[in-house]
């Protein structure tokens, strides 16, 4: 008989918590990962006696009461509010676009005047439907605001022209007409006071875990282990990329530390000019208002993705969307392998969308 009910691939949000839950309702479970820690992307790690988000900002945030109250069963979370500043060349304007962000630019004051504003930039279009995000983007806030803090960032982050990128991507992008820098919409916000890798430890408690464990590489050997695998990976690698390869977008960071308490004044600033290089700058410390004497930043880059490095945005285009059904056809008639996460869905998600997701998996499953 095999020794545990699950093994779970891949020690990030979805298969932590689908190793914990079904921990908790008494089945067997082996966690693996082939990184050498726990957390998969949302791994902070202590620098300077500062969380560094060591693969980019994660901000928690959600309006599902559930999740929020699981995530506090877990650990303590700050009141952090994401509010992203935007530098093209030497001017800062506030994020998401809000009245701040109108006054700014335009100068005006009121709603009416920055609708007014918006409405004559966005006659270029002629009053036909965004066909591409260059499109969404001018109905949604005009020209200006367009060319100064969108075009640049957008087009360096997926490495391809705004006209040539599909219309919902922008669609995230909340524009309000109220004096407003809150990035997000939702009723709960925050970020774990201690870092990330804190939740993980919590979730995969009294659970085996074992690190740095290619399950490709050794599938037989660990498939025959238990009696069904969850798989947390790129489906298409599961696969062995039979019908072809998924396309992605990679993120590298540059991270150091600077001998100043306080390097930007922020968490996180957007260089949205497509001269500068970098997407953005991460000021670590200010995700939980530390008061440290030194500060760590990481500048963070976006490219080309290539076969075997580490994926990070899906590139969800009509070509790609039809191969990953492909994949989602094969997976479904599974009778061993489960699928589930960022990666084995081909999708974008936020955690907390991770986290509902999961819950109703083992809810679906009355494992």
């Amino acid at each position: 008989m095999p020794e545990y009910d699950y093994l779970i691939v891949g020690a990030g949000l979805y298969g932590s918590i689908f190793a914990r839950e079904a921990t908790k309702r008494g089945r067997r479970v082996l966690v693996i990962d082939k990184r050498p820690h726990i957390g998969g992307n949302c791994y902070t790690e202590e620098i300077e006696g500062i969380q560094v988000h060591r693969y980019g900002a994660h901000i928690f945030h959600t309006s599902d009461k559930e999740v929020w109250d699981y995530v506090n069963g877990l650990v303590e979370f700050n009141r952090y509010t994401n509010s992203p500043i935007a530098r093209w060349k030497d001017e800062l304007y506030n994020l998401p676009f809000n009245m701040n962000t109108f006054h700014q630019l335009w100068g005006v004051k009121t709603p009416e005047q920055a609708r007014a504003k918006i409405e004559e930039q966005r006659s270029v279009l002629a009053g036909r439907i965004p066909a591409n995000m260059e499109e969404q983007a001018i109905s949604l806030v005009g020209t200006d605001i367009y060319e100064r803090l969108i075009q640049g960032y957008t087009e360096k982050q997926w490495g391809r022209t705004c006209s040539e990128l599909p219309a919902f991507l922008i669609k995230r992008l909340p524009v309000r007409l109220t004096y407003d820098n809150n990035y997000f919409n939702d009723r709960f916000q925050g970020i774990p006071i201690g870092g990330y890798t804190r939740i993980f430890k919590r979730l995969l408690e009294g659970i085996e875990v074992r690190l740095e464990v290619d399950y490709l590489a050794n599938r037989e050997v660990l498939d025959n282990l238990a009696n069904h695998t969850l798989f947390t990976g790129p489906i298409d690698a599961f696969y062995g990329y039979r019908l072809g390869v998924l396309e992605y977008r990679k993120v590298h960071f540059e991270t150091e530390v600077l001998d100043t308490p306080n390097y930007q004044g922020n968490a996180v600033v957007n260089y949205t000019d497509a001269a500068v290089p970098f997407t953005r700058i991460l000021e670590h410390k200010h995700f939980e208002f530390g008061n440290q004497p030194r500060t760590v930043i990481s500048r963070e880059y976006s490219s080309e993705w290539k076969l075997g490095e580490e994926p990070y945005y899906p590139i969800n285009d009509e070509k790609n969307n039809a191969l990953f059904s492909k994949y989602k056809t094969l997976g479904d008639v599974e009778s061993r392998t489960l699928f589930g996460g960022r990666l084995a869905d081909y999708k974008y998600y936020d955690m907390h969308q991770v986290i509902g997701a999961c819950l109703n998996k083992v809810k679906e499953l009355a494992i």
